[in-house]
């Protein structure tokens, strides 16, 4: 395992409870600091945060996440004081390498956080470059209010990720950009904003040029105020790749990001995601496995693997990969969803795929912006399985009412509703949810005229309105702006799309 090492989560010790997003807070930039070190190997966050504080069984732990140390500690905030204790273990044989307290104002907690990476790595003798000597030195800010309103940015942001929750996603901006007026100068706030903000406008709605263009000048911000900065690296690679799809843009920015932060799993798993669309896939596969690695206890890495090997029809594979990721995590909608498309595509087991949902809220219902086409998408791929044994009024009953309050969320509630109606044949009776959605896409695309979503749920509209010429015509304006040369992996629901229409 060599030089190895877990950061488990901070208890959090403060008498207000409500204190533990800063606890967690001060385990994560740790732990960054960590993986900026090329001569270590360092778990990503995502993995360790599925355990305690101070686990029972230290050896399987360790087990489980592949590394030979383990770092634990303490957090107790009071007023303007910060206590943090912390101890590095060796996990192989659960004996004590080192352990200290710190006791000191708040605006000393970066001092801290630099102090306890450093001792780390003196203690596992891990060899640093002068630029990683001198980052682990660095404190993103001096504001400690601005710092506190960063790590509340952060928890909300943690919170959006896992449940793609658009309110979630808008509380993380506010406290980013709260942070930021407390202090002008915190380039990682600018970055965390705009990766953010790229997040959303790729999984749940998308941005329009302009509102690109101001996540392109927080970017820009961040890296003038600190060049070094491997988290605004990432956040222009996602940039170029998900605001633009400039896969050799994007891959130069994170091979500069990896470079700054060798234990970054997050970099690995875009740089895969990359060739991916590239049509690389066994350079994706090889890639996916490198972040596995470093991100063990992670669904997402086991997935993305499912979907490549789902991509090229190799069903076991596919099957397998994706039985993991909900060994993992029971209720990630996405894995159980593409393990009951593997069912459909390979076997056409109906019954099977419905299982494959059982871990899933019966509410839920899942779609990847960047991945429309096909009008089973646009359905939800769960309340398809009814469509396709012609079990129309249930399918309608699960999209009874919009599944949050958002204007996306009451638009995919019509969307999927009319597509119901149509394959149904029932398009007349749902004529006047036709017109109205008619208009709220048309409102759209008069500023997103790119949007795919928007086209693919038009296109079904225009069936639904008899306006069947129109149809096709959207559908392959759809396809048109993404294909399978552009994105080889999503260029192909584009064209399923089109011949569904057609």
């Amino acid at each position: 395992m060599g030089k190895s090492i877990a950061v488990l989560p901070f208890e959090n010790l403060s008498e207000e409870k409500a204190n533990a997003y800063f606890a967690d807070g001060i385990q994560d930039e740790i732990l960054t600091k960590l993986a900026g070190i090329g001569d270590l190997k360092v778990i990503s966050r995502s993995s360790t945060a599925k355990y305690k504080s101070k686990p029972e069984d230290l050896k399987t732990v360790a087990h489980e996440l592949g590394v030979a140390t383990v770092l634990e500690g303490t957090v107790q905030k009071a007023g303007n004081r910060a206590r943090v204790n912390v101890q590095l273990l060796d996990a192989r044989v659960d004996t004590h390498l080192w352990a200290k307290s710190y006791d000191r104002d708040l605006k000393d907690v970066f001092a801290v956080e630099s102090e306890v990476a450093q001792e780390v790595a003196d203690t596992l003798r891990a060899k640093l470059s002068p630029s990683q000597t001198d980052a682990l030195a660095t404190a993103p800010t001096r504001d400690t209010e601005a710092y506190d309103l960063f790590l509340k940015g952060e928890n909300e942001e943690h919170q959006a990720e896992s449940a793609l929750s658009a309110e979630a996603f808008d509380r993380a901006a506010m406290f980013y950009q709260q942070a930021l007026a407390r202090d002008p100068k915190f380039a990682l706030a600018y970055a965390r904003l705009a990766y953010s903000e790229l997040y959303r406008h790729w999984f749940i709605s998308n941005l329009t040029s302009a509102e690109l263009a101001e996540v392109k000048s927080n970017i820009e911000r961040a890296l003038a105020i600190a060049p070094a900065s491997p988290d605004a690296h990432l956040a222009l690679a996602l940039f170029y790749y998900w605001g633009y799809r400039d896969y050799d843009a994007g891959l130069r920015e994170l091979d500069q990001a990896l470079e700054l932060q060798p234990s970054s799993s997050n970099s690995r798993n875009y740089r895969a995601s990359i060739y991916r669309r590239r049509g690389e896939w066994q350079r994706a596969l090889a890639e996916f496995d490198r972040a596995a690695e470093l991100d063990p206890r992670d669904p997402l890495n086991p997935y993305d693997m499912g979907v490549t090997y789902l991509s090229l029809r190799r069903w076991s594979d596919a099957e397998h990969a994706f039985t993991r990721a909900l060994a993992l995590n029971l209720h990630y909608a996405l894995a159980a969803q593409d393990l009951a498309l593997t069912y459909i595509n390979s076997t056409g087991d109906i019954r099977r795929a419905r299982r494959a949902f059982e871990g899933v809220p019966a509410e839920s219902k899942v779609s990847d912006a960047s991945d429309w086409g096909s009008i089973a998408v646009m359905i939800d791929h769960r309340v398809y399985l009814d469509v396709f044994e012609k079990h129309f009024a249930d399918a309608l009953k699960a999209w009874d009412t919009p599944p949050s309050n958002t204007p996306e969320a009451r638009l995919r509630h019509l969307e999927a509703r009319i597509g119901i109606q149509v394959l149904a044949g029932q398009g007349a009776v749902a004529k006047s949810e036709c017109e109205q959605t008619h208009a709220l896409l048309e409102s759209r695309l008069a500023e997103r005229p790119e949007d795919r979503i928007s086209l693919t749920a038009l296109a079904w509209v225009y069936v639904c309105l008899g306006r069947n010429a129109d149809a096709v015509r959207v559908a392959r304006q759809a396809a048109d702006l993404l294909p399978i040369e552009k994105d080889a992996l999503s260029g192909p629901f584009l064209l399923s799309g089109l011949a569904e229409i057609e």
